[in-house]
C-alpha cells in the first residue's frame, strides 16, 4: 500500500482553487501508473514552518502501484507539474505538493535533497499528515518508530488543523 500526502495553498490556472487542484491531482493517479484507492476528509492548516503564507489544504489518499518507489515518487512530480507546480525554493507556498509518505513497510534513507526517503521523515511530526492518514489507515505501523498512525498522532500537542469536505 502506498500513501500519498497533497497539499496546496495557491491556486492553479488549470484548476482554481487548491482544493478544485488537489481534486484534479486524484483524477491524474490513474494516468501515471497509480491505482487510487481511500482518500481523507480535506483539512486546512497553517503552513510549517509559520509564514504569511495562506493556509493549506491536506489530505492523504491510499493506492496501489507496479511501479518501484522512484518510479511513484517521479510520477508524483510529474503530475505537480501537470497541475502548474514549478520549485523554486524550499517552504514555498505552491499550486500542489505531493509527497510519497509511505510505501508498505519500506525504509529508505535517502542521501541529500530531493532524494527518496520514506517513510517521509517528518511525517510523524506533521498533524496535517496524521490525522487524514488516520482517518484511512489509524492502524498503519511506522516502519521505524513502531508506532500507529493513530498514536503518532495521539501523541502530537494541540495544532491548527481544520476539517473540510470529503474529497
Amino acid at each position: 500500500m502506498i500513501y500519498v500526502g497533497l497539499g496546496a495553498n495557491l491556486p492553479s490556472d488549470a484548476y482554481g482553487a487548491p482544493e478544485a487542484t488537489l481534486r484534479a491531482a486524484l483524477g491524474l493517479f490513474g494516468s501515471h501508473g497509480l491505482i487510487l484507492g481511500t482518500c481523507s476528509p480535506w483539512y486546512r492548516s497553517a503552513p510549517v514552518p509559520p509564514s504569511d503564507q495562506p493556509w493549506y489544504v491536506n489530505g492523504v489518499a491510499s493506492a496501489e502501484s507496479a511501479l518501484a518507489p522512484e518510479g511513484v515518487l517521479a510520477a508524483l512530480h510529474d503530475i505537480e507539474r501537470a497541475l502548474g507546480r514549478v520549485r523554486h525554493e524550499r517552504w514555498e507556498a505552491r499550486v500542489a505538493d505531493l509527497d510519497l509518505i509511505a510505501v508498505d513497510g519500506l525504509v529508505i534513507e535517502g542521501a541529500g535533497d530531493g532524494a527518496l526517503c520514506l517513510p517521509h521523515p517528518r511525517a510523524h511530526e506533521r498533524r496535517f499528515v496524521l490525522q487524514p492518514l488516520a482517518d484511512i489507515a489509524p492502524d498503519w505501523r511506522h516502519p521505524v518508530i513502531g508506532r500507529t498512525a493513530a498514536e503518532m498522532l495521539a501523541a502530537l500537542p494541540p495544532g491548527d488543523l481544520e476539517p473540510l469536505a470529503a474529497p
